[in-house]
């Protein structure tokens, strides 16, 4: 199982690359392989100031529909919309083209409670 040790994740399964004011968020390689064969991906937040923990947008997979939470609190700034015609990017490369969304963090505070790779491997390892 792939966890980059660049990376911040949450116990929903999501993976943060911070840099500077701004993240990318996308899910990681644990999530794609257990939700399967990814169909679509919608986030039509763009644009909105968001809570941590708010529903930014669903993954649908051929048998499950999840909803993505927000791992920071912030404004979502882009949604990759190479996922609209090719959402099978989050399966085959889900910690590069296949990231969902960037946003602009409004409480840096908020990183200090992500896990880091170690914590997140400790998780999905039970």
């Amino acid at each position: 199982m792939n966890v980059p040790s660049n990376l911040k994740y949450t116990k929903d399964h999501e993976w943060i690359k911070i840099e500077g004011d701004i993240a990318t968020i996308g899910v990681t390689d644990f999530a794609q392989s257990e939700l399967g064969d990814i169909v679509y991906v919608e986030v039509e937040t763009v644009g909105d100031t968001m809570e941590k923990e708010e529903v930014f947008g669903t993954v649908e997979a051929v048998k499950t529909v999840s909803d993505l939470f927000l791992p920071l609190s912030g404004e979502i700034i882009e949604f990759n919309e190479n996922l609209e015609s090719e959402p099978e990017k989050v399966n085959t490369d889900a910690y590069g083209e296949g990231w969902m969304i960037k946003m602009k963090i409004s409480n840096p505070d908020e990183i200090a409670e992500l896990l880091d790779d170690a914590e997140y491997k400790a998780l999905i390892e039970g």
